[in-house]
């Protein structure tokens, strides 16, 4: 069971970026920058190909384009600020700013820093999430009520591609690296139901797509938010659970390994 006082040390890293989010007015732009992509898609695309596209079937019933889009790209916004700060600003602090060297001349541990950096890409997949699910409630995408049960949901997808990133970040050499995260998240964006339903891919690679963490993230946010929640949404939920938790051994154990060379 983790302490107290572990705890503390991993929330003061966390805290630590908090308040240089505060500070500096620049980081600002940088944070928003990975909230905008996503809504940029939800508009252009909600609206322009959702002029063409009537309705788009969803589980029993059928949903406007506008609606269907809208979950995907809540998932997408949520995934893209974990990973902006699980990768590139852990691999800068680390590498560059040499950043932690100082901070473990405390009682603070590498693990913890891992944490803690977690902790932040977290939060700021948070405040995309909520930002997003604002514009999708006065947009009548979804309800209020609805909205507030998405965000744990929100939370957990980005929780587990934090988790993820972080664990990719700690075996990066150098920036050239960071293209194939860009690379892997369009990808992922691209085949992964959000922009046509899975159903309309070749069966071998609906499997395929079916393995992949951001279709698990778009399936329980759409079940969250405009369709219904069954066994398909506890197992997205139970499958992006066990990621996480296996992404943040890897990213713990292999932080404390780059840290202490």
């Amino acid at each position: 069971m983790l302490s107290t006082a572990i705890l503390a040390r991993s929330a003061a890293v966390t805290g630590r970026n908090v308040r240089v989010l505060r500070t500096k007015q620049g980081y600002w732009l940088l944070v928003a920058s990975a909230f905008v992509e996503p809504l940029l898609y939800f508009v252009a695309l909600g609206w322009g190909v959702g002029s063409l596209v009537a309705t788009v079937p969803l589980g029993d019933r059928s949903v406007s384009y506008l609606t269907f889009i809208a979950p995907a790209m809540l998932a997408a916004s949520a995934m893209n600020g974990a990973v902006a700060e699980a990768t590139t600003n852990f691999f800068t602090k680390a590498k560059y700013a040499r950043l932690y060297e100082a901070a473990l001349n405390t009682p603070l541990r590498p693990v913890e820093v891992a944490w803690g950096e977690l902790g932040w890409a977290t939060v700021r997949g948070t405040l995309y999430s909520v930002a997003f699910l604002v514009v999708m409630t006065a947009l009548g995408v979804t309800t209020p009520l609805r909205a507030l049960v998405a965000l744990p949901a929100a939370l957990l997808v980005g929780v587990t591609f934090g988790a993820v990133g972080l664990a990719l970040a700690t075996y990066m050499k150098s920036w050239q690296h960071f293209d194939y995260v860009t690379l892997a998240q369009i990808a992922l964006l691209l085949f992964s139901g959000a922009y046509v339903p899975v159903s309309t891919y070749p069966k071998v690679f609906e499997v395929v797509v079916a393995c992949t963490p951001l279709y698990h993230g778009i399936e329980l946010l759409r079940g969250v938010t405009v369709g219904s929640v069954g066994l398909s949404t506890a197992l997205s939920v139970l499958y992006l659970l066990v990621l996480a938790l296996v992404a943040v051994g890897v990213a713990g154990r292999r932080t404390a390994q780059l840290l202490r060379r």
